[in-house]
């Protein structure tokens, strides 16, 4: 006889640290990582080696990918929210997932631009709801919760790990349709991960009509999400071949998106808006920090694979397969991640209670001081560059180690202040615009490491190692003065927040 689903107070109602459902979706979600990780690894190399891109195009074309992958991922929570619910737009996601990776494996060059249309609806999607699940997993005001986060945010990143170093590796040396199928493979194990665990979820994520919506009506709605998302696929190709219609689209989305907000924010009382305004402080700065940070795809990427020594201390292979510079560059962060999360998880649980954890808005004050320390060591790497023009990956690691306790301090506090400050009701939406503050974070990196890289596709690496470290050094000085303002204004944030911590 099968077990009976557990209700939402049994599921809320667990003993020590985590739930056990913690454990189920961040597996689920580490999947959906190791693509996406692997992906953005190999955008940029795959574009500049494969398809003749130019480093300038290549970050423009890798910031527009990336904008409306977490540009869709609010159009999904909206979707979510009002018409599928969490779990079946969780399962929609993967299988879109999976026919975009077996469309790039069939053709990559000839192919690349359809297959990514269909991993841009997938993640819209899949991607928001994980999230807002892990925060209904706890009852308002539980202590416990940035502790989950921290380590659903530690395991999500074992998949980022492996699909950062293994896809890049499998693509520069066997096989570029190999590694995109790569895609497929990891969301089909998450798909099933998903459908065997899904019963201990009990009524989180399930459809959010009322009883007075007629079953045939429910259908109808989501036949035509399926379908209408489907039918976007020739607009999306548009705009992702074509990255100067990012700007438009991008102009556009913002506004409206807050039209939205504010359009649902008239059925909420005053205190609950006020939150709702924190919640957007807090998104703002989210812009800027990924803005820097995502260089990872795009500058530094190319950073490392024309600038970097395929060596660390001394070591240029191990068990036969040579150190690759943007194997480090796509995993060190994940590794980082993987070690410290739970660590800094604990140290705030310890800490609240002793009444000394720092307030959200410090955290995140704190993780753009440690972003501005990290993109100044990457600066610095400068300093330690022969006359060839290639530096050192010992420093350019260090930079990663840096960027990592920094991102610990703002993307899992992120994640779970989107599910404490935001109604029970537009909980998606709200996590769809913190992914929403990713995409224009994507689209300006695009920006920034079009900025940084040289117009003469001939430059000599010292060249590039010159834009690129001086680069890194005003994005270092940026996010220092987004700290300093961030602790300045975090006493009336935190009014706003109306006693969430």
């Amino acid at each position: 006889m099968t077990p009976a689903a557990p209700t939402l107070d049994q599921i809320r109602s667990f003993e020590g640290k985590y739930p056990k459902q913690l454990w189920s979706l961040f597996t689920i979600e580490m999947w959906e990582r190791f693509c996406f990780y692997g992906m953005r690894g190999m955008l940029t190399v795959f574009m500049v080696t494969q398809m003749g891109l130019g480093d300038k195009q290549a970050n423009l074309q890798y910031g527009a990918i990336q904008a409306f992958v977490y540009a869709f991922t609010f159009i999904g929570g909206v979707f979510a929210d009002k018409i599928l619910g969490f779990q079946k737009s969780l399962i929609w996601g993967a299988l879109t997932m999976i026919a975009g990776g077996l469309v790039i494996a069939f053709s990559p060059k000839e192919m690349f631009y359809i297959g990514t249309c269909f991993s841009i609806i997938g993640t819209g999607f899949f991607k928001p709801n994980i999230s807002t699940m892990v925060g209904q997993l706890y009852k308002e005001g539980d202590n416990r919760r940035n502790a989950g986060f921290s380590l659903f945010y530690s395991g999500i990143n074992l998949g980022a790990l492996l699909g950062g170093a293994i896809m890049i590796a499998v693509g520069k040396n066997y096989s570029w349709r190999m590694a995109f199928a790569l895609v497929s493979v990891a969301m089909t194990i998450s798909l099933v991960t998903f459908l065997f665990t899904r019963r201990n979820l009990g009524p989180i994520g399930l459809s959010p009509f009322g009883p007075g919506v007629s079953a045939t009506r429910r259908r109808v709605l989501e036949v035509a999400t399926y379908v209408g998302s489907l039918l976007c696929i020739p607009l999306i190709l548009i705009l992702v071949k074509n990255s100067r219609y990012t700007d438009v689209f991008m102009y556009t989305i913002g506004p409206a998106t807050l039209l939205y907000l504010g359009w649902e924010m008239r059925k909420f009382n005053r205190e609950q808006n006020k939150r709702i305004v924190a919640a957007l402080v807090f998104i703002f700065f989210s812009v800027l920090f990924w803005a820097f940070f995502e260089q990872s795809g795009g500058s530094l990427s190319l950073f490392a694979l024309y600038n970097l020594r395929p060596e660390f201390l001394g070591i240029t292979s191990v068990f036969g397969l040579k150190v690759d510079p943007n194997g480090f560059n796509n995993s060190a962060n994940s590794l980082f991640v993987i070690i410290f999360a739970p660590l800094i998880g604990i140290v705030w649980m310890l800490l609240s209670k002793r009444r000394l954890e720092p307030s959200s808005v410090v955290k995140f004050g704190l993780g753009f001081f440690l972003l501005g320390l990290a993109f100044m060591i990457f600066a610095w790497t400068k300093m330690f560059a022969g006359p060839d023009g290639m530096t050192s990956l010992e420093i350019f690691t260090l930079g990663y180690f840096v960027i990592t306790f920094g991102e610990l301090c703002l993307s899992p506090i992120g994640l779970s202040l989107m599910t404490q400050l935001a109604p029970t009701s537009i909980q998606g939406l709200m996590m769809g615009m913190w992914f929403l503050a990713s995409a224009y974070g994507q689209y300006v990196a695009g920006l920034l490491g079009a900025g940084m890289s040289s117009a003469d596709p001939e430059a000599s690496a010292l060249v590039k190692l010159t834009a690129f470290t001086d680069g890194y050094q005003q994005l270092g000085i940026y996010a220092l003065v987004a700290g300093a303002v961030l602790v300045a204004i975090s006493p009336l944030v935190r009014k706003l927040m109306r006693g969430v911590h």
